[in-house]
């Protein structure tokens, strides 16, 4: 299974966000130990802009266990004909879709029912996952 991980999800585990901390945290385990995981490239701004020290520690460290999704010109054009409502969700579809990303993991989830791209929440996706090397 390959997977974009929205930054919803990253910005749990970065801001140790109570109530979902624990299981996007666990998403980021599954990468850490095999799973084959990307971040969209404006997710890292994102971060940078929302973190203490433009998050480049988390960042940092993230960087080490995913992938950044190679994006151009024609993904982002993609990004702004798929009639999803919201254009940065739009935008992490197309980088999803760049990378042959079989599920984009969110918090997000009713965002992205415009998205060719499933959307599953954290839970959700470690219910499905292998988590058998965690």
């Amino acid at each position: 299974m390959k997977i974009l991980i929205d930054t919803d999800v990253l910005l749990d585990v970065a801001l140790d966000r109570k109530d979902w901390v624990e299981q996007s945290t666990a998403v980021l385990k599954w990468a850490e130990s095999g799973g084959k995981a990307v971040i969209a490239w404006h997710s890292v701004s994102n971060c940078a802009y929302l973190l203490e020290n433009d998050g480049r520690e988390f960042l940092s460290g993230l960087l080490t266990i995913v992938d950044v999704a190679e994006t151009g010109k024609q993904a982002a054009v993609k990004a702004l004909e798929l009639g999803v409502s919201d254009l940065e969700d739009a935008l992490q579809v197309a980088a999803a879709l760049s990378w042959g990303a079989s599920t984009i993991v969110t918090r997000n989830v009713k965002d992205y029912d415009r998205s060719p791209v499933k959307a599953m929440s954290p839970e959700n996706f470690l219910e499905c996952a292998d988590m058998s090397a965690l």
